[in-house]
């Protein structure tokens, strides 16, 4: 009796083929809602979160390796950064102050800064248009979280980050002496400056985010998604941030528009380029989804 030839094992879409068809369902998850707005609430979680994050990581760095050495790493840091929009004399200030901050008000800061993590919550929610996964958001956390409702999980969930924060400060200060070296030494250090402190940010942006992808998101990522999703995220992340290195370079009054105000500009630059930023992480986070929607489908 003749045997049915049996059928071939069904083949998944290799990295190749996933590579080539995410752009067109990336753009369809981004319709869905209106990316601007959706990163503009985003940016006003951040606005929010961003001062007390800033300062607590500063001030549990100098905690950990001493006021001085952060104190001489500012000093660095003021060196490496530009000084035509003073970024470089506010570096140092934020350093400063931050070292000065006492512990309670330290403590106190950590409410406003895990509000980042609702914002992540809700844009991360926005853009995937899918509720949690069995298995996945209420089953990842702990028992105590799961009695909390999704809004405070989040906020939950980016406390590991605020953890992690000063030592990924203490990274990036770490090689602002040889940074500041390097931009002093021509053409080919300033390009050898930068190649530095663009790797070393794309490492401290893609941890965090790779995290954020992972906890915060309500849809379920594995470990391997989010990772990958957060380092290729990360690296557009931290060639961003050296355009803001090089804008603020720029010999103009970034206060003319605003009657002439420094502060008010600078504060309305920082703004739009925090909005622009978190512009990026969604979609590279739209582009993470599709993409293993893709793996999944095929």
């Amino acid at each position: 009796m003749p045997v049915a030839p049996s059928r071939p094992p069904e083949r998944g879409l290799t990295r190749r083929e996933v590579l080539r068809r995410l752009p067109g369902p990336t753009r369809q998850l981004l319709r869905r809602r209106e990316l601007p707005l959706t990163a503009a609430g985003l940016t006003f979680y951040g606005a929010l979160a961003a001062v007390p994050s800033v300062l607590i990581a500063v001030r549990v760095a100098g905690w950990l390796v001493g006021e001085e050495r952060v104190l001489a790493l500012g000093a660095s840091l003021q060196a490496a950064l530009p000084s035509a929009m003073s970024a470089d004399v506010v570096a140092r200030s934020v350093v400063v102050y931050g070292l000065g901050v006492a512990w309670p008000v330290v403590i106190f800061s950590l409410f406003p800064a895990s509000l980042y993590g609702e914002g992540l919550r809700r844009a991360y929610t926005a853009l995937g248009g899918e509720p949690p996964a069995p298995g996945g958001d209420e089953e990842r956390g702990s028992r105590w979280l799961r009695r909390l409702g999704s809004g405070w999980r989040a906020r939950a969930s980016v406390l590991p980050v605020l953890a992690a924060a000063p030592l990924l400060l203490l990274v990036v200060l770490g090689v602002t002496p040889l940074v500041a070296d390097l931009f002093s030494q021509g053409a080919r250090g300033t390009a050898l400056g930068v190649y530095v402190a663009l790797n070393v940010d794309w490492v401290v942006i893609s941890l965090p985010l790779a995290w954020t992808f992972r906890t915060v998101a309500p849809q379920h990522l594995s470990w391997r998604a989010a990772l990958a999703g957060g380092f290729a995220t990360g690296a557009f992340v931290a060639g961003f941030v050296q355009g803001i290195v090089l804008f603020v370079a720029l010999p103009v009054d970034i206060g003319a528009p605003f009657g002439g105000s420094a502060p008010v500009g600078g504060v309305i630059a920082a703004l739009l380029w925090l909005w622009l930023l978190h512009v990026v992480v969604l979609v590279g986070f739209a582009a993470t989804l599709s993409a293993v929607r893709l793996r999944r489908e095929g």
